[in-house]
């Protein structure tokens, strides 16, 4: 999905190539703010990384890590060590940007580069997606980068016609197993199912065709092959007294690719014998390698696809269900009456007069982004403002945003913790240049210029229809909620059919 974005808030800078002069906003669309130097420091060689990341994941937990910096430097822009450091990141060293201001200058590709930024300060071996760099990891300047990305999003248009009705059969499937879960054990693990759900729509979208060789594995097959790509950014929440022997073997070596050779192979295996007509038109339209492209479709699909959904889904249950039930009447309330305004029909001009169910899925993702981490290495010494200090980057210095910090700004945002519905309704809609979560503005585009995620549109459309569906078809509902290793685990306790 991918986008561009403007702002009259945003610091995004205008540099001069010609002069050593760094580069900044417009002076007609900046205040005028002074120039500070960045708050913070690094430590001492080797073992300031290693404090910063027991802090990180064991003394303080992420958002205290940045909370407590923010309260001691007094700046949203300040210095500091991310995971994993030492031995499989050659420098851990980063500009934090933890505001809504600073954040989007990591959107602006001509003042920093993305070149294999995808997983932050370190890059998992090209041996996890049969030996290339995919799109993912490509700066928009790199010319595969344009080819890949025209690729993708034709074959999202491609499918353009097949998102509503494929989507609301594998919903359908998806609710009648949530049912006969709670009539026979009197509640319903929500993630499971919404995972295989996920999976058999993402490949039948993106091949073209039901997978069979597959079965239910793919789910599995996708956790087993990202483990260890993404073991460096996390923590299993194991006891302190276990705290080291985890932090050595999740964040001091890298896993080689081999472990999980067999897992990828039947991904990849999978999508080449059913995706033919996808890899015909990458090699004859875009002239793009058969083999080649066909990793960069697994990875879009499973990755970014596929590994959005794991995360987003359970959220936006997780935030309507717990919203109760007065949101829960307004949604069905609009939601039918749209539907049957469009003679009983789910489509895409009706989906788009859904207002509240619009905001609803916008503030699912403006509380809790599925990807809160954002990476880019500035091209040229850039002046990146906050909401009120400025601050020189120097060309190669690595900017790191967290974003719910960006997206929960209080300068921003009224009651920015707080799950608002109806956030984004009437003038609401003026605070959607502040919602970030596809790697770019929401008012932006993605564009083969930007980094913005390619299926943006396809993301918000299915999480629309997925309430749709869920309100055509239930009153109202509770749920359970419990944290888990990436995200959120969501049982649904009732299911009240629609009245």
């Amino acid at each position: 999905m991918s986008s561009s974005y403007c702002s009259a808030l945003t610091l995004l800078t205008m540099s001069s190539s010609s002069s050593s002069t760094p580069s900044t906003s417009s002076s007609s669309t900046l205040p005028k703010l002074p120039l500070k130097p960045i708050p913070g420091d690094y430590g001492l060689p080797f073992f300031g990384p290693i404090k910063d990341r027991y802090n990180y994941f064991y003394n303080q937990g992420k958002d205290e890590f940045f909370k407590t910096r923010i309260q001691d430097y007094n700046s949203t822009v300040f210095r500091t060590n991310m995971p994993p450091g030492s031995f499989i990141a050659s420098n851990p060293k980063v500009i934090a940007v933890l505001d809504a201001v600073s954040f989007p200058v990591l959107f602006d590709t001509s003042k920093v580069e993305k070149r294999n930024v995808l997983d932050g300060t370190y890059m998992p071996s090209t041996s996890f997606t049969g030996g290339y760099r995919v799109c993912a990891y490509l700066d928009p300047s790199e010319p595969n980068h344009a080819s890949l990305k025209r690729f993708f999003l034709s074959l999202l248009s491609s499918r353009h016609h097949k998102f509503i009705p494929l989507f609301q059969n594998h919903l359908s499937d998806l609710f009648l197993n949530l049912e006969t879960e709670i009539s026979k054990n009197g509640k319903a693990d929500f993630n499971t199912p919404s995972d295989d759900m996920s999976f058999k729509f993402v490949f039948s979208l993106f091949c073209g065709s039901e997978n069979t060789s597959l079965g239910s594995k793919g789910p599995n097959l996708v956790a087993v092959w990202l483990a260890p790509q993404l073991a460096p950014q996390i923590t299993l929440g194991s006891p302190k007294l276990l705290s080291f022997a985890e932090d050595f073997l999740l964040h001091t070596f890298s896993y080689p690719a081999f472990l999980v050779k067999s897992a990828y192979n039947k991904l990849y295996d999978a999508f080449y014998e059913s995706s033919a007509s996808v890899l015909d038109e990458a090699e004859n339209s875009f002239g793009i390698p058969r083999d080649e492209a066909c990793h960069n479709l697994l990875f879009l699909a499973c990755f970014n696809a596929f590994g959005g959904m794991k995360l987003l889904f359970p959220a936006l249950i997780k935030w309507v269900g717990s919203a109760g039930e007065d949101l829960h009447r307004q949604l069905r309330n609009e939601i039918r009456a749209v539907v049957k305004e469009n003679d009983g029909n789910v489509t895409f001009s009706a989906l788009d007069k859904m207002t509240l169910t619009k905001s609803v899925v916008y503030e699912a993702l403006r509380i809790e982004p599925p990807v809160p981490f954002q990476y880019g290495k500035a091209k040229e010494d850039i002046v990146v403002h906050s909401h009120d200090a400025a601050f020189e980057i120097k060309k190669g210095e690595m900017i790191f945003g967290y974003q719910p910090f960006a997206t929960k700004d209080p300068k921003i945002f009224e009651n920015p913790e707080e799950f608002v519905g109806h956030r984004f309704v009437g003038e609401g809609e003026k605070l959607l240049k502040y919602v970030y979560w596809s790697n770019g503005r929401e008012t932006d585009d993605p564009t083969v210029e930007n980094k913005q995620c390619a299926g943006r549109d396809l993301v918000l459309l299915m999480s629309r229809l997925m309430l749709v569906e869920f309100f055509l078809r239930y009153d109202t509902c509770t749920v359970d909620v419990t944290k888990v290793l990436l995200g959120a685990s969501v049982t649904f306790k009732t299911l009240i059919k629609a009245s």
